[in-house]
């Protein structure tokens, strides 16, 4: 608890000074080398703080990953494990939006199967056909995973505002905390006994009040790039990304209790491992993305 409280505020200060700093870069003005190369806008790219802030987290979530996979007893390579990891990310983020869509879903598909391919041959590599099916799935999973899915992440902040992104993770991390305080103070109705036996639905219902609150703070202050929307959209945007959030952690957690594992690792006292930060924006993430795109158009 201790951990928790004085770790917590931290993290959450980091995560908005990253954002503004994320922000002040984008306003700067596009370097020579830049526009030598055909870059359209008189400014820097959006998201160029938080790339380089979610590739050093995606390389760190991908070592733990192999350790859940090693726990249980799948032979996983940290190193293609992370560099699956790191190419789903950059396939995700780097494709120009200029491109058609049939050609972005080709080079995504094209790159997943490469990955495929590149693990069957490292797992096979002895000569041995034992584990290689396992083995070669773990890295197809930190592709889509700590890749593909945390990529929307930068997607959603190429179309709006770092402000938008931060209210996206606030809301996700406050019914987190909601959650955490409510089951640990009124918890008696256990969630899913058999996954999670910490969860209660009384946290549950906590998380998704504290995460309603959020979603209307962040309609009402402008987070979002159409603040005209009505209040009841703010709440709405609350609930949801709550529950997703929820589900999230929940799949993190059927991967632990698979590899017999409480916590992905001891990085960050009080929380555990990176992935157990990351388990719940990681789901919201792809939905985030489609939900703002249809109901909060980029500014």
């Amino acid at each position: 608890m201790r951990d928790r409280l004085i770790l917590g505020p931290i993290l959450i200060a980091s995560l908005l000074a990253l954002l503004w700093l994320d922000e002040f870069v984008n306003a700067l003005a596009t370097p020579a080398w830049l526009s030598a190369i055909g870059y359209p806008r008189s400014t820097m790219p959006p998201g160029v703080i938080i790339f380089a802030v979610m590739a050093g987290l995606s390389v760190m979530a991908s070592r733990e990953l192999a350790t859940i996979l090693h726990d249980k007893a799948i032979d996983a390579s940290k190193r293609i494990t992370t560099l699956a990891a790191m190419f789903g990310l950059c396939v995700s983020c780097l494709i120009p939006r200029e491109w058609d869509a049939a050609t972005g879903g080709l080079i995504v598909s094209s790159s997943a199967v490469l990955v495929l391919i590149t693990a069957l041959r490292f797992y096979s590599r002895h000569k041995n056909t034992e584990g290689v099916i396992a083995a070669a799935g773990g890295a197809v999973l930190a592709f889509v995973y700590l890749g593909l899915m945390f990529g929307f992440l930068l997607a959603i902040r190429r179309e709006h505002s770092a402000w938008t992104l931060a209210w996206m993770l606030l809301v996700v991390k406050m019914c987190d905390t909601g959650a955490y305080f409510t089951g640990r103070s009124l918890g008696k109705h256990k969630l899913i006994l058999w996954l999670s036996p910490g969860k209660t639905w009384e946290g549950l219902v906590g998380g998704i009040a504290l995460a309603s609150v959020f979603g209307v703070l962040g309609v009402w202050l402008g987070a979002v790039s159409q603040p005209k929307y009505p209040i009841a959209l703010g709440l709405a945007t609350g609930v949801v990304f709550a529950l997703l959030g929820q589900a999230g952690d929940l799949m993190m957690s059927l991967l632990k209790r698979d590899a017999g594992i409480k916590d992905s690792g001891r990085s960050l006292p009080g929380f555990g491992g990176i992935l157990d930060v990351l388990d719940s924006p990681l789901l919201v993430a792809p939905f985030a993305y489609w939900w703002l795109k249809l109901l909060f158009p980029a500014g």
